[in-house]
């Protein structure tokens, strides 16, 4: 299926967490909560500026973000978890 984000919104498929701490403790899948990472997969064209001109995004596909905690709606495309959110819910890019 292909989802093509409008406007500011973008389309990020969820970074899984390691399943062990630094000291090799094992957590639970019940103990863990869900990341605030994840890879751009889709954006949107941009926002609408107040004189009509489109302002393009500042993130791209491929790009690695953190996001926060709540942002978004979830979805379920081919059984795997993405999310959809706005371009403000991105806190930054990730080298």
């Amino acid at each position: 299926m292909n989802i093509k984000p409008l406007n500011d919104r973008v389309l990020v498929l969820r970074v899984e967490e390691e399943k062990k701490t630094a000291g090799g403790i094992i957590i639970p899948d019940t103990a863990k909560e869900k990341p605030q990472e994840g890879k751009i997969v889709a954006v949107g064209p941009g926002k609408m500026s107040d004189g009509g001109k489109r302002v393009p995004l500042e993130v791209k596909v491929g790009n690695r973000v953190l996001f926060t905690k709540y942002a978004g709606t979830e979805i379920k495309m081919d059984g795997v978890e993405h999310i959809f959110m706005k371009e403000e819910d991105i806190l930054g890019i990730l080298d």
